[in-house]
């Protein structure tokens, strides 16, 4: 049966850390308040449900094993952000400290299901399990986790940052245990943007399958704005698309892969399509598909026809396959990556209308949160990337 982060003990997650730290059982069980006994007996618990040695037993010490290290590094850092979440309205010194897995994965069950009814029928608790659990939170944190509502719940900004918390503190003990259990194994959740989904992931996605079989992909498509809280959560590991102006936002990290230019595209028998070059009055004389207000390729699209008018644009639209369908049953125009429509051009269905736009690069590349640290299987998948990036740059080229 697979372990997943909400079986192991917390306190005995943490007291890894300070076995590591201290080099004896003895120590570590001062600094964690609990007895020498009930410390091994929780390590010993610790290794059976992983599956593997923490620790070399020696004279007078303990000798951590590398499944001991990565398991302490990564406890750490889901220590960490639980201590994040809750830095205002504390009662103790390391409220994190205070907390159990059952208390955290009742108020994250509530969190995402939005009522204590959906937080017990999802866990198979009483609802007054759910609520023991979240007021026990409450006196912790020594602040207000959830505003009730008549029959229904709403969470608190503290309980906002908490749920996040929890979520990150899960997400590194879920990468500890992928690293400790699955050698060749592990997943990587993807959050692929629309210019990244026609050549570039999938390309990296074949590379990393080839040379870690047994790795799980997920891929989650959506704009950066749908994409971004899920990212910030820790519930995907990557984002791959257009990259925002410059400064990115202070918690994450972006990194450019590849610019990425743009065409103007229409059916293949469009009456521009064998115009050589057309003029700005001449593209404006047909309706547009045009991204949605505040998109990046909807204010490119604007900075094609400069300071004059811009042409009708009746269709707001973000879905490559959508817009596709539209173009090829109508005198609509739009733009678009080459990659999106190398298909549709090669086999005659679609055309491009004139030279790409001068105006028109965009970066294409990868966001993560600052503080991720990859795994085996997600530290692979960027290499990939890269490698794929690599590979369409030397096309563009020939």
């Amino acid at each position: 049966m697979s372990v997943v982060p909400f079986d192991l003990n917390f306190r005995h997650l943490r007291a890894i850390g300070a076995i590591v730290q201290c080099g004896s059982m003895s120590a570590a069980a001062n600094a964690v308040s609990l007895s020498q006994p009930a410390l091994t007996q929780g390590i010993a618990k610790l290794e059976a449900q992983l599956g593997v040695a923490l620790f070399l037993r020696r004279p007078g010490g303990m000798d951590s094993t590398e499944a001991g290290y990565a398991l302490a590094e990564r406890g750490t850092a889901a220590f960490a952000h639980l201590a994040a979440a809750v830095r205002a309205g504390r009662r103790f010194a390391r409220p994190e400290w205070l907390m159990t897995a059952t208390q955290l994965r009742a108020f994250l069950s509530l969190a995402d299901t939005g009522s204590f009814v959906g937080a017990a029928s999802a866990l198979d608790l009483s609802q007054p399990a759910i609520h023991r659990a979240v007021r026990d939170l409450e006196q912790i944190c020594g602040i207000p986790l959830v505003d009730r509502r008549g029959r229904g719940i709403a969470l608190s900004p503290a309980g906002l940052r908490l749920a996040r918390g929890i979520r990150l503190a899960r997400a590194e003990i879920a990468a500890a245990i992928a690293e400790i259990c699955d050698v060749n194994g592990g997943s990587v959740v993807i959050g692929a943007m629309p210019l990244s989904r026609a050549m570039l992931v999938p390309r990296a996605i074949a590379q990393l399958v080839a040379e870690l079989p047994h790795s799980e992909i997920d891929v989650i498509e959506g704009s950066w704005r749908e994409l971004v809280e899920a990212l910030r959560d820790g519930a995907i590991d990557l984002m791959i698309g257009a990259l925002r102006p410059e400064p990115a936002p202070p918690d994450l990290l972006q990194t450019a892969l590849l610019t990425d230019r743009l065409m103007i595209v229409g059916r293949a028998g469009h009456p521009l399509a064998g115009a050589a070059s057309p003029s700005a009055h001449e593209l404006a004389s047909y309706p547009w598909i045009v991204g949605h207000s505040g998109a990046p390729l909807r204010a490119l699209w604007e900075r094609l026809f400069g300071s004059g008018p811009l042409p009708r644009a009746p269709i707001h639209c973000g879905s490559v396959m959508v817009i596709r369908g539209i173009l090829v049953e109508s005198d609509f125009l739009t733009l678009l990556s080459p990659q999106q429509v190398a298909l549709e051009v090669d086999s005659g269905v679609l055309a491009a209308i004139g030279p790409q736009p001068e105006m028109s690069g965009r970066v294409i590349g990868v966001t993560t949160r600052r503080d991720w640290r990859p795994t085996r299987p997600q530290a692979g998948f960027l290499a990939a990337l890269s490698n794929s990036a690599s590979r369409i740059r030397n096309q563009d080229f020939e």
